[in-house]
């Protein structure tokens, strides 16, 4: 069953090493990120799942151990899921698992075993959902670090231009997650979701998935756009 879960956004500029000297300008998002990931460790999970945005369609696992890289950033960076030996060293995670096991290690995570799971953009919401549910079954105690931004098109300079849908489309999403309003995550358009290059939209939904029937409430940490991405931080439990 889950018990707690944290949401984080994915930018890899939340590492200060590629941030460089614009790396102040996301304090508050780290520290809001450390704060979620404090929930999860109250909570005392068996396991911790790490979902996010995936490179491939449907849902690709990543063992305890599996090495991700921030190299073609230009930061000489490597970082490991977990602490397991033996596991195989080339850096293969993708970017935004790569990023919560950077928070992971940043915080010290040590609290439980961690698997990651990267979820394909086109991943329908009944087949995310069906994740979730896979997911809160295979311990009594599961804890998820769900990573994901919301839309990338809030200002002019955005990566995705300005689309005057991103606004409402992010404060709803910051609502939802903030309420861990599970009917409202599985509802979210698809296809708006897609246009407006929100990339957390699939792996919000395989937390709704997993939160069905366990009654978690939720918390809004943070919630910004400094980059014309929108980035929220929440806390369930």
């Amino acid at each position: 069953m889950l018990v707690a879960a944290a949401v984080c956004p994915c930018p890899p500029l939340l590492v200060p090493e590629i941030a460089a000297g614009a790396a102040p300008e996301l304090d508050a998002a780290r520290d809001a990120c450390t704060d979620a990931l404090g929930v999860l460790a109250a909570a005392r999970p068996g396991r911790l799942v790490v979902v996010g945005p995936g490179d491939g369609a449907g849902a690709e696992s990543y063992p305890e151990g599996t090495a991700g890289s921030f190299r073609g950033f230009g930061v000489d960076l490597d970082v490991r899921l977990g602490a397991a030996e033996g596991a195989d060293p080339q850096p293969r995670m993708p970017y935004a698992l790569a990023v919560a096991a950077w928070l992971l290690e940043r915080t010290g995570w040590s609290d439980a075993p961690v698997e990651g799971i990267g979820v394909g953009e086109s991943s329908p919401p009944g087949l995310c959902a069906a994740t979730g549910r896979d997911i809160a079954a295979r311990d009594e105690r599961v804890a998820l670090l769900v990573m994901g931004d919301a839309s990338a098109c809030r200002t002019l300079k955005a990566p995705g231009y300005l689309d005057e849908r991103a606004a409402p489309f992010d404060a709803e999403v910051a609502r939802a997650l903030g309420a861990a309003d599970v009917t409202a995550l599985t509802a979210l358009d698809t296809g708006l979701a897609h246009e407006l290059k929100a990339s957390g939209r699939a792996p919000w939904q395989v937390l709704a998935g997993a939160a069905e029937g366990a009654d978690l409430g939720g918390s809004l940490l943070y919630e910004d756009a400094p980059y014309g991405v929108g980035y929220i931080v929440a806390a369930w439990s």
